[in-house]
């Protein structure tokens, strides 16, 4: 399996948190910005599925708001675990540290997705966090919100959801690499990416991914030059154009079948 050379984490930011109900009286915009239940990310992030009482008491749980520059670590594997974050903008990529000292990339996620469940088991984090651009995160204190959902079956019915969430994003890397080949799995990659970019009101054809080709082989499993193969068969396909980073799908419904066809 390829695995993609580790760059030097930088060290986290110090978090720092402020009470959003206790903004000064005129810092309205700051505070509308702050809130969950005016977050133009709320359908995809914790508020999803919630209204009313809840989302008031989300509106009122303290946190803290973090700016993370390119290549830096939001967490490191064996971190204590402390809080979850959502992804206000920017991309991340979670990887876990092999014995040889290299780094595996077990996932990428993107705004309005969720980072630091990892923890919850051992109270430690089982992966490290790191930017793949600038980005900005909300950290909730998971004690906090512990305490929050013991009052509501909706907020505990979601958290239970935002796990599920990871078992099947889990459960399908397992089903990427155990049983696709190179053409599946960069097919998969990419439908994944079109369907989370239209989500958030962007184009389901054309995008620039922030990953490396190292890393994109390290999360399935292949060679950086298979997956520098597998994107020139694509274009010669003609079912996707590539300039470097930004890819321009030419063909999704052709993607589509051709993935359909190859995992029926």
């Amino acid at each position: 399996m390829q695995t993609a050379t580790p760059t030097p984490a930088t060290t986290a930011a110090p978090i720092r948190f402020f009470e959003r109900a206790q903004r000064a009286v005129g810092d309205e915009s700051a505070a509308t910005r702050a809130l969950c239940s005016t977050c133009h990310l709320k359908d995809l992030c914790l508020p999803c599925g919630l209204n009313g009482v809840d989302l008031e008491r989300l509106d009122g749980l303290k946190f803290a708001r973090r700016r993370v520059k390119e290549g830096q670590a939001l967490y490191h594997e064996g971190d204590r675990f402390q809080f979850i974050y959502a992804v206000r903008s920017g991309t991340f990529k979670s990887t876990l540290n092999l014995r040889d000292g290299r780094e595996q990339v077990t996932g990428f996620q993107m705004a309005g997705e969720l980072l630091g469940l990892d923890g919850l088991a051992a109270g430690k984090h089982a992966s490290s966090a790191v930017a793949l651009e600038d980005a900005e995160i909300c950290a909730i204190p998971y004690a906090h919100l512990s305490e929050l959902a013991a009052t509501s079956a909706e907020l505990q019915h979601v958290i239970s959801r935002l796990m599920s969430r990871e078992i099947v994003r889990e459960h399908s890397l397992m089903m990427l690499l155990g049983s696709m080949n190179a053409e599946e799995r960069l097919a998969a990659f990419l439908l994944n990416i079109s369907q989370r970019m239209k989500a958030r009101g962007y184009s389901a054809s054309e995008f620039h991914l922030r990953m490396s080709r190292a890393e994109i082989g390290s999360y399935l499993g292949m060679k950086l030059e298979t997956v520098s193969r597998t994107f020139s068969a694509f274009a010669q396909q003609r079912l996707l154009e590539v300039d470097k980073k930004h890819v321009r799908i030419t063909d999704l419904p052709g993607l589509q079948r051709a993935f359909d066809l190859r995992v029926q």
